[in-house]
């Protein structure tokens, strides 16, 4: 299956913060779109692994994805080693996306910028025609996408591009609460974070709004380019 644009996480729930909106809205203009979360999120102070791959199927479903996968990887040990981007190479030549989302290049969990490292590494990686790379003893061709954006998390960085998300926003929040063992519940007795507060989701949709302020549109999210953005046509942009 190919894939228009394919969104790596670190955890489950990465994409969804960062991307969801652009994943959704995409989705529904009929753009196919899928998930990759590198490991399960073992490591979270909140639920486990079975209960987090299921909400993150169901958090797939709501964006309109027409992938999901979880390649096992240690929560809280993401590395960028060679045997790493082997594996999310393969992935990329499976998938042949376009566009391919990442995570942020630095942030407050450390999986994070290692992971947007892997990424971006093993998608050029992906591309060599020298490595070659078998999905149930099928070769897979060669690949580099053509885009690679890094979402922003919970650090405020500077982006180089602003998407309109408002038409796919709920369902950005909707598959954000599907990790109900992740973020707020008022009735949960499992130890408190700083995502499950209500604080948190009250932020998401903050920044939302501002950052959709911005481009004179209700809701957005921002991306940093891996690469110089080209443009045909200088009037398509806001």
């Amino acid at each position: 299956m190919k894939l228009d644009i394919l969104a790596f996480g670190a955890h489950p729930d990465d994409v969804e913060l960062g991307a969801g909106g652009i994943l959704a809205t995409h989705a529904a203009s009929g753009k196919k779109v899928g998930i990759v979360d590198l490991t399960r999120g073992e490591m979270g102070s909140r639920g486990t692994p079975e209960l987090r791959d299921a909400e993150a199927l169901e958090a797939a479903q709501i964006l309109g994805c027409a992938a999901r996968e979880n390649l096992c990887m240690s929560d809280g040990q993401v590395s960028y080693d060679f045997e790493s981007q082997l594996l999310v190479a393969k992935i990329v030549r499976k998938y042949q996306p376009d566009i391919v989302l990442m995570n942020a290049p630095t942030d407050r969990h450390p999986d994070h910028g290692r992971a947007s490292r892997l990424v971006e590494e093993a998608c050029f990686i992906s591309g060599l025609h020298k490595i070659e790379l078998d999905d149930n003893e099928k070769k897979l061709a060669p690949w580099r996408p053509k885009t690679m954006y890094k979402y922003l998390q919970f650090y405020n960085l500077n982006p180089d591009l602003i998407v309109d998300i408002s038409a796919g926003f709920e369902q950005k929040i909707t598959s954000i609460k599907a990790h109900t063992s992740q973020f707020y519940d008022p009735n949960s007795n499992e130890p408190e974070t700083v995502i499950a507060s209500k604080e948190f989701l009250d932020s998401v949709v903050a920044r939302a709004q501002d950052w959709g302020r911005i481009i004179g549109a209700t809701y957005a999210e921002p991306l940093i380019t891996v690469r110089h953005i080209g443009v045909k046509d200088l009037t398509a942009l806001k």
